[in-house]
């Protein structure tokens, strides 16, 4: 009925309605009616009426529907029934459907027929179809496989229509599209080709987009089919409506990822089969390229009109700017549109299905459906990729928890324990669609991205590039990830700046490229600047100065993109980093943002050139870019460490770049990488260990850099870093974690390589810094930090070593407890750096104040630290145990703590030797200080070292230097100090320290006596100190060797002149040790005043205190004892030799010359020395010690030290080495007088020495061949004065020789009658010596000598010539006597004049003298002439004789010629004579006839006197007579007189005849000369002829033969 209806074509509407309502309420219309009713809609769709037309429409979709939903329905009952499922034969019909149940059997027919009907056949099951459209056909299959894929995929024979039928058809009406190209229809080709409808083309493609959804897995060959279909219809020689439906069909399958996915599964990874996938991309990216090469033939014409109209801004020219998004590249100008929400594929020309003719596309529209594609296609694989990614990190997680000992790897095949299935295929997969795209896209991202005008295009095409680095990143794939960034880093730079980094990763543009010290600059022919707005002028960031670059605000959005890149993915950029940081640095520095605190980035003026220019926009984005800079370094937390290790090397390759440009010009140097790596450094201090090592490696080579600013930054950044990691609480603690401690403060130690002095000034301030905030968890830290402070050196400035200095100071003071006692001895090596460094003496001089104050420390902490080295002593013994090595350490035997002392003993020896006089001094006295102080702790056995390694190698070095110091002399001790001359030359200055160190071991020798006795080799010690003290006493320096002496007196206890009261605690008071070490067990007992005495024992007791008592008194120590001593025998012995030697051959000037307080005090030494070896003193070492003693009196004296030890010429004082000499003397012989018999033997010697001295009154000693001035003789005028500038003064050897001679007297007196003294002939000697001055008489330099020769000839000969007489028989004195005889003469008639200026009363004295000496002989020698040889006595007659006579001294005046006669003297030696003449005792006749001879003599030239005088009176006349002649005769005059009167005291039988005939044959004579005139004549002649009365008396008559 309906069918009739229908074919009359009533009531149309109703039909349809009708069999709509029969279709949809129930199932019960089947197979061959409902093809009917199906074909009647269809028919009545035909129909001319427009309404009936659309409503059929409708109805035959909606029957199409329910035919199928009645199928799927049927599914859902017989779901649960399984079916067994007929064999399929190979060759199935297409009309076998006899397995389907009745409603597929429907639906089954439906759709055949229906491809029947698109395909122009007959259809097999709707029959009565009069006429069909394809569109309609194309529109129903769309919508069946649309709305029932299930159907398709469920059924066999569904998909069997589906490939056989649907495919083929679909392939089949494409032809006449892909046959078809814009432009060659006409002549050209032959046959005409059939035209692409749109209708048809744009259904189809639905239909395919549907097939390639829903199918995708059935028909994988046909999809490949399709797809490459799609792609070429993008092609530009196709239709332009055709390529937009093309475009759309492409975002519809770029909104699906899981869909591109599977291609690329099926095919990009098959080996033979089309690269599907990446020719999709490919396609979009040259679809979009060859927008902006080809314009559009359609529409609204070409790009270039499109500009035209785009109104004013579209030229760029104008600032203000197109309000409409677009893109412009190379004057193509392309609108943007806003086509679909992001992620749905709206179409707008695929959904045009009532359009017949294709559609005119307006401008840009194609474009922005590419443009969505694309950015929907990287979004969507992106999203799938990271989502599964995430999945997959999870489940590893999970699997780490539970097994936490395995590996987890993503399996194949087997279901892991979480039941997750997660194939590592996939993972291929995914790397494969990334390969696959990632060319197209970045092509095709980065031409947009050139092009784009509109902020929010360029933020998603930004957004794209973005997610695709962080994908490639995270699937590990390099070159794609690379890539990606490198676009973006382009994209932030100035278009005409290109980075060496970047251009060596992409093949660019570029059609020029030079390049400029390494830099490859890119010339890219600018695109699309036109359209941006400038917002910033800097400077580029390269070698050479080159003009300003301009920075766009797309540049700035770039940058941004950049940062958030390196933010949010800063894991995956692995070895990008190196492209994102460098572009980084280069904006950053084009902004002008330089490094703040902590390495943040702060706007800042670039230095040079012209300034950057920025527009407020740009300001106000400063800080937030400089925040974020600062935050995507903070990020670095998060990142892994692998990650972060490349963030690291990336900046580290940055800053080497930055240094080579900074390389040999002080232009300002980019600091970028330098403050990043320190802001890195900061935020991973959690870390810190995995990347210290690089970080601060790299740093270091940064701090050596020649540019100042790039190393100030260096060390900036490696200080920070280190200040930071101290301070930072890391888990475990720095204190427990040692390596971690170490690992952080050894780049502090490194820097001390560092040669700039601003570096190490930097150093320097981070270790106070530390020392200020760290002390207390430095621990075995301490050792680096103090090799920090140590390590200085001369050549660093001052202030340098001032800061470094005060971080010692700092630790000397607070921080010496709270060290490690193993780093005590790192701090006294480093106190010695200082006192060593020589630019600035008075940290030299502080250092050493606080070597002393860390030996205080030693000395408080001595427990303590002993302990503490102990300990570590032993585990360092272990370890070396285990190793089999020796444990090496400085002065190793000694006990650690002894160690710790020898270092500081060692450190100060050598700041002894010091070339600045000021620090040797300063640590010489710290020194001995320290030893004196603190020694008592040292172990005995460490005195050993102190004694050999310290005090004698130290004597040793400044004997050295001393010897061979510079004696040019020093002008001024810099700037205006003037320098004193006893310090005015090296060598001056060397002595004082000289001086200084041997007093010094002196001193420790001394008081440390007991201990130092106690070693094996004291005697070696003492031979070596001796030896000291020799080479230095024999030193030509007068205050070395004077202090030498007094050291040895030192050594030797000589205690100089102390008083007795002196308390020990004084004494030891002033050796510097404090009180309390005085034991108060010692053996005085407390309290009690300790008094000096000169016994050893005591001595030892005294300093040794209870606990070691002094050995007792035995042979042995007595024995020791005496060889030390005769040791310090020795020394005294060479050195005085070698002082006292005068020079041999002619002097030089430079000779030297002892002066006298050496030698007195050297002489000093010797009674002191002599008291403990004179047990064993032979005459050998008398004769050693004479040599000595005669050698040091004729040392002359300098002139200009004269004035002070000579005394003036009126005092009689001897200088103190005479005094010390005759000291000497006196005390050996004070020895020998109460030592035994044995000794007695050495008087002669000791006489022998004296009398040498004796002489020197009269012949001063030579010493040499010196030239010299004798400065007693000064006021005679009888010495010549060899040279008038002599330098050398002789003493005054008057006073001496003196003295001397006095001793001998006393000597004398008491050792006369000794054996020794007779038989070495010692009174002859003295008389022998005596001659010399008794001979000069008054030409003796002084008029004392002989005076007192005289009277000491008179003592001696007073207690020597008894003696003598009684010898008289062994002969000992035979050559005495003539020596004596010669004596008297040389006395008595000497040959010297008195001066003119004796007074009358001195020739008086001096007569006196003269008797007294007569007197001698008439009572000591001629009453015992027969004891004494005949020639003596003879001899003496003589002398006496000539004494009577011959007694005028010729040079008198005449007034005072009565008294100058010496009459009392000749008067003496008459009588004398004649008493011994006339002497009843004379025994021999030939006696008797010497007297007689010596009268008749005398008598015979008075007369010759007389009768000459009486002549030249006469013949005178007037005149009167020579003043000589006159005296002469009242001379004869006398003598008569006197003769006169002995011959009456003598007996008559005494006298001889022939006398008297003599005496009165003168009486005539007399007579005559009473005439003379002269008065005095007159009186001598009243006195002559006075005693001629006793003649007077009558004359006895003559008896004649017998008769009276």
């Amino acid at each position: 009925m309906l069918w009739q209806l229908m074919e009359i074509g009533l009531e149309e509407l109703k039909l349809l309605q009708t069999v709509l309502v029969l279709l949809t309420t129930n199932t019960v219309v089947h197979d061959e009616v409902l093809s009917k009713a199906i074909v009647l809609c269809f028919r009545l769709h035909f129909t001319k009426d427009n309404i009936t037309n659309n409503t059929a429409a409708a109805t035959v979709r909606q029957v199409v529907t329910v035919v199928f939903e009645r199928m799927v329905a049927e599914d859902e009952r017989f779901k649960g029934i399984v079916e067994q499922p007929p064999p399929v034969q190979g060759n199935t019909n297409r009309r076998s459907v006899s397995t389907l149940r009745p409603s597929a059997k429907d639906a089954y027919m439906l759709f055949q027929d229906l491809c029947q009907l698109v395909n122009a056949d007959a259809p097999y099951w709707l029959v009565g179809m009069t006429e069909m459209t394809r569109t309609f056909g194309l529109e129903l299959l769309e919508s069946v496989l649309n709305d029932f894929p299930g159907v398709f995929l469920q059924h066999q024979e569904f998909s069997f229509l589906l490939k056989e039928r649907v495919c083929p058809l679909v392939i089949k009406l494409f032809s006449p599209n892909i046959k078809f190209r814009q432009g060659a229809c006409g002549a050209a080709t032959p046959a005409p080709v059939e035209k692409p409808y749109f209708p048809i083309c744009m259904r189809l493609l639905r239909v395919v987009s549907v097939l390639i959804k829903h199918f995708y897995r059935l028909l994988v060959t046909e999809c490949e089919i399709f797809l490459s279909l799609l792609v070429k219809f993008l092609d530009g020689e196709k239709p332009q409506w055709l390529r937009a439906v093309a475009v759309e069909s492409v975002h519809r399958l770029c909104v699906q990822p899981h869909l591109l996915c599977s291609f690329c599964q099926s095919y990009d990874m098959k080996q033979h089969s089309t690269k599907v996938f990446r020719d999709i991309v490919n396609a979009l990216g040259s679809f979009i390229q060859s927008l902006f090469i080809v314009p559009n033939a359609s529409g609204s014409g070409s790009g270039a009109q499109a500009a035209a109209q785009g109104g004013p801004g579209a030229g760029g020219v104008s600032n203000t700017m197109t309000t409409q998004a677009a893109f412009e590249y190379r004057g193509t100008w392309i609108p943007l549109m806003t086509i679909s929400v992001q992620g749905s594929a709206k179409a707008t020309y695929l959904e045009m299905l009532d359009k017949v003719e294709p559609p005119s596309i307006p401008e840009g529209y194609a474009m922005s459906v590419a443009f969505s594609a694309l950015l929907d296609l990287v979004r969507g694989i992106t999203s799938m990729i990271e989502r599964e990614l995430a999945v997959e990190e999870e489940a590893a997680a999970e699997f780490r928890e539970t097994h936490p000992d395995l590996e987890w790897k993503p399996q194949r095949g087997e279901n892991l324990c979480s039941g997750l299935f997660i194939v590592s295929g996939s993972h291929l997969v995914w790397e494969e669609m990334v390969n696959a795209s990632w060319c197209g896209l970045l092509a095709a991202l980065s031409l947009l991205l050139d092009a784009s005008t509109d902020e929010t295009a360029t933020e998603n095409i930004l957004k794209a590039e973005l997610t695709m680095a962080s994908l490639c990143g995270r699937l590990g794939l390099v070159t794609p990830r690379d890539a990606f960034i490198t676009a973006i880093c382009k994209a932030s730079l100035p278009p005409h700046y290109a980075l060496t980094v970047l251009s060596n990763n992409t093949t660019n543009l570029s059609s020029k490229a030079f390049s400029i010290q390494g830099q490859s600059v890119q010339i890219i022919s600018p695109s699309s600047e036109s359209h941006q707005q400038v917002v910033a002028v800097g400077q580029p960031l390269t070698a050479q100065p080159q003009g300003t670059v301009v920075l766009t605000a797309k540049n700035i959005q770039c940058m941004r993109t950049l940062l958030n890149l390196a933010h949010c993915h800063g894991a995956v950029l692995g070895t990008s980093w190196q492209l994102v940081l460098a572009t980084l640095q280069h904006l950053v520095w084009i902004l002008g943002l330089k490094p703040g605190i902590g390495g943040a980035l702060k706007p800042g003026r670039a230095v040079e050139g012209p300034s950057t220019v920025l527009t407020t926009a740009v300001m106000t984005d400063l800080p937030v870019i400089s925040n974020v800079l600062s935050r995507l370094f903070e990020s670095s937390q998060y990142l892994d460490d692998v990650s972060l290790h490349h963030l690291i090397n990336a900046l580290c390759s940055l800053s080497l770049e930055a240094m080579e440009m900074a390389f040999g010009n002080n232009k300002e140097p980019s600091l970028f990488a330098v403050a990043k790596l320190l802001e890195t450094g900061l935020v991973n201090m959690d870390r810190i260990e995995i990347l210290w090592r690089p970080l601060t490696g790299h740093l270091l080579e940064v701090c050596q850099h020649p540019n100042s600013r790039m190393r100030e930054w260096g060390a900036e950044a490696l200080t920070a870093l280190i200040k930071a990691g101290l301070a930072y609480k890391h888990d475990p603690p720095l204190a427990l974690n040692l390596r971690l401690q170490l690992l952080l403060l050894n780049p502090l130690k490194e820097l001390s390589n560092v040669l700039h002095a601003d570096i190490r000034q930097k150093q320097l301030e981070c270790v106070l810094q530390i020392l200020q905030s760290q002390d207390d968890c430095l621990g075995p830290g301490w050792p680096l930090v103090l090799g920090v402070i140590g390590a200085i050196r001369n050549d660093q400035g001052e202030s340098l070593i001032r800061t470094a200095f005060q971080c010692l100071q700092l630790v000397v003071t607070d921080f010496l407890p709270t060290m490690p006692c193993t780093c005590l001895q790192i701090v006294v090596e480093v106190a010695g750096s200082f006192g060593l460094q020589n630019q600035e003496l008075n940290i030299s001089l502080t250092s050493i104040g606080l070597l002393w104050n860390i030996s205080d420390y030693f000395f408080q902490r001595g427990e303590a630290i002993t302990q503490e080295l102990e300990r570590e002593e032993e585990v360092l013994q272990k370890q070396a145990q285990e190793k089999g090595e020796t444990l090496n350490r400085p002065f190793h035997p000694a006990p650690p703590f002894d160690c710790l002392w020898l270092c500081l003993y060692a450190k100060l020896g050598e700041l002894c030797v010091d070339p600045r006089p000021a620090v040797r001094k300063s640590a010489g006295q710290t020194m001995f200080s320290t030893i004196t102080a603190h020694g008592t702790l040292l172990q005995r056995p460490t005195w050993h070292i102190v004694v050999w390694k310290v005090l004698f190698q130290l004597l040793d070095c400044v004997r050295t230097a001393s010897t061979t110091a510079d004696k040019e002399k020093i002008e001024s001790g810099g700037g205006n100090i003037l320098i004193h001359h006893s310090r005015d030359t090296a060598e001056k200055q060397w002595a004082e320290t000289w001086v200084l160190t041997l007093a010094g071991v002196a001193r420790i020798f001394n008081t440390r006596r007991y201990l130092l006795q106690q070693l094996g080799d004291f005697f070696e010690a003492w031979e070596v100190l001796l030896n000291h003290i020799q080479s230095a006493a024999l030193s030509k320096n007068n205050e070395v060797s004077l202090a030498a002496l007094k050291s040895f007196q030192e050594i030797l206890q000589i205690v100089t002149p102390v008083k007795d009261s002196d308390k020990a605690g004084d004494a030891l008071a002033t050796m510097g040790v404090p009180p309390v070490l005085v034991d108060p067990l010692s053996a005085s007992g407390p309290g009690r005043p300790l008094v000096r005495s000169d016994s050893m024992v005591e001595r030892l007791t005294r300093y040794i205190g209870a606990e070691l008592q002094a050995p007792p008194p035995g042979e042995e120590s007595a024995l020791e004892d005496s060889t030390l001593w005769w040791s310090a025998w020795n020394t005294w012995y060479r050195t005085g030799t070698e002082s006292t030697r005068p020079p041999s051959g002619p002097t030089e000037k430079l000779s030297f010359i002892p002066s006298q307080p050496f030698l007195t005090a050297l002489i000093q030494i010797f009674p002191a020395l002599y008291q403990h070896i004179k047990a064993n003193f032979s005459m050998e070492d008398l004769k050693k010690l004479g040599v000595i003693l005669h050698g040091a009196v004729s040392v002359p004296i300098s002139s200009d030290a004269s004035p002070f030890i000579l005394p003036s010429y009126t005092e009689a004082t001897l200088t103190s080495l005479q005094e010390a000499v005759l000291t000497a003397l006196d005390v050996l012989q004070k020895a020998i007088c109460v030592g035994p018999e044995n000794l007695q033997v050495m008087y002669p010697a000791i006489f022998e020495q004296l009398l040498l001295f004796v002489e020197f009154s009269c012949k001063p000693p030579q010493y040499g061949r010196m030239e010299t001035k004798h400065v007693a003789n000064a006021k005679y005028n009888q010495t010549v004065l060899l040279s008038p500038q002599a330098e050398w003064v002789a003493l005054n050897y008057v006073p001496f020789a003196e003295r001397s001679l006095e001793v001998v007297v006393d000597m004398y007196q008491k050792t006369a009658c000794h054996k020794a003294v007779i038989n070495e002939k010692v009174l002859q000697n003295i008389i022998k010596t005596l001659k010399t001055p008794l001979g000069l008489k008054y030409a003796c330099p002084s008029e004392s000598t002989w005076k007192l020769a005289v009277a000491s000839l008179l003592k001696v000969l007073s207690i020597g010539l008894p003696v003598a007489r009684q010898h008289s028989s062994s002969g000992k004195f035979d050559t005495m006597w003539p020596e004596l005889v010669n004596a008297f003469e040389d006395f008595l008639f000497t040959k010297s004049t008195p001066p003119d200026n004796v007074s009358i009363q001195e020739f008086q004295k001096n007569e006196a003298i003269d008797v007294e000496v007569v007197q001698l002989i008439s009572t000591e020698i001629l009453p015992f002439a027969n004891f004494i040889p005949k020639d003596f006595v003879a001899q003496i007659m003589t002398m006496l004789n000539r004494g009577s006579i011959h007694s005028q001294a010729p040079s008198f005046t005449e007034a005072e010629i009565d008294v100058r006669m010496r009459e009392d003297f000749s008067k003496v030696c008459f009588e004398t004579l004649l008493q011994f003449s006339f002497s009843n005792k004379v025994s021999t006749p030939q006696e008797g006839y010497i007297s007689r001879m010596a009268l008749s003599v005398l008598l015979k030239r008075s007369q010759d006197v007389l009768r000459r005088y009486v002549e030249d009176e006469r013949l005178s006349g007037r005149c009167p007579l020579p003043r000589q002649q006159v005296t002469e005769i009242i001379f004869v005059l006398k003598a008569v007189s006197t003769l006169m009167d002995s011959l009456k005291k003598t007996q008559p039988e005494n006298v001889d005849g022939n006398t008297w005939t003599q005496v009165i044959a003168l009486y005539p004579t007399l007579v005559e000369c009473v005439t003379c005139s002269s008065s005095e004549v007159s009186s001598a002649l009243k006195e002559a002829l006075g005693p001629f009365k006793d003649f007077m008396q009558p004359p006895v008559s003559k008896v004649q033969n017998g008769e009276s």
